[in-house]
């Protein structure tokens, strides 16, 4: 009998921080993206603002303090991933530009929830399907034309990286 596809949906913020052509990632610890370069961010907390949420966010991840110059927009990816009793992910991300105004780069404590094992900057040529999360590439294709898209980014094939 064929299996049918249980999707988790899963929402979060992502800041674009730029400098000098790199782009601020962290090294993923959890999730579909684990082992991978990922975009600092990540879900709200009860009660909080898209905004508030990518500060706190930025700096538990990354160390720095940032404040919110613009949305850029949201993305959605559909990629196999099994957790729980679920056997796909479909990932909302709302992207946002965003600037340092505190904070050092940090290695950032460990609590539970806690999924960067700290930050470092990358350029485009850095990065490939092989070590990045689909925000990390769609985040240098909206550097190179100011587009995201508009339609659902499905991967067939996905290799959760343990």
């Amino acid at each position: 009998m064929e299996q049918l596809n249980k999707f988790h949906r899963a929402f979060g913020v992502y800041g674009l921080y730029l400098n000098e052509g790199k782009l601020l990632v962290i090294n993923k610890n959890g999730g579909p993206y684990i082992n991978r370069f990922d975009l600092p961010g990540g879900s709200l907390e009860e009660a909080e603002s898209l905004t508030v949420a990518i500060k706190r966010e930025f700096l538990e991840e990354t160390g720095i303090e940032i404040e919110v110059v613009k949305n850029t927009g949201v993305r959605d990816f559909m990629l196999p991933w099994e957790w729980r009793e679920f056997t796909h992910v479909h990932h909302i991300g709302v992207y946002y530009l965003v600037n340092k105004v505190g904070g050092q780069l940090i290695t950032p404590s460990q609590f539970d929830g806690q999924d960067s094992l700290g930050a470092l900057w990358v350029s485009e040529n850095e990065v490939t399907i092989h070590n990045a999360s689909p925000l990390v590439l769609k985040a240098f294709e909206w550097l190179k034309n100011g587009e995201l898209g508009l339609d659902v980014e499905c991967y067939q094939r996905w290799e959760v990286k343990k």
